[in-house]
């Protein structure tokens, strides 16, 4: 299988500082349709080194290191598909901030090459629908 080592950014209107809960198990809620972490152990700070979630298809998602308002990095493991880490970095920009993500996955499987390949090949595309999932989500009212 192949290793996928991809990396691409987009800007966001927003401060680092205030960007950076959008990164996180629970921020990514208002944001991702259907993405619902469920924590093992409970939690109140879901961005601690060590901390465990699991979303869709059984992906087990462990943090491996945070700065606030700087960066985020995870493994993360899908039985069967790929296993990596994903890291998010942040930097101060006129206006807002540079959003940076990090891909570096292994294909282990038929599946995983298949959709790791597809993403490679439009990952721009990709990162462009984060952004543009964040945007609408600041544009809704907040409860």
């Amino acid at each position: 299988m192949s290793t996928f080592v991809l990396r691409d950014g987009f800007p966001l209107p927003l401060s680092p500082e205030r960007a950076f809960p959008l990164f996180t198990a629970r921020g990514e809620e208002s944001w991702v349709p259907g993405w619902k972490p469920r924590f093992p152990t409970p939690t109140d700070d879901d961005t601690a080194p060590g901390t465990v979630f699991v979303t869709a298809h059984d992906t087990t998602w462990i943090v491996l290191d945070r700065l606030a308002g700087e960066h985020i990095s995870y493994a993360r493991v899908r039985p069967g598909h790929s296993a990596g880490t994903v890291s998010v970095a942040l930097a101060p920009t006129t206006g807002g901030c540079t959003v940076e993500v990090t891909y570096a996955i292994t294909a282990l499987g038929d599946e995983g090459w298949a959709d790791w390949t597809a993403i490679a090949g439009d990952y721009a595309g990709y990162l462009r629908s984060w952004q543009e999932a964040i945007t609408d989500a600041l544009s809704r009212p907040q409860p």
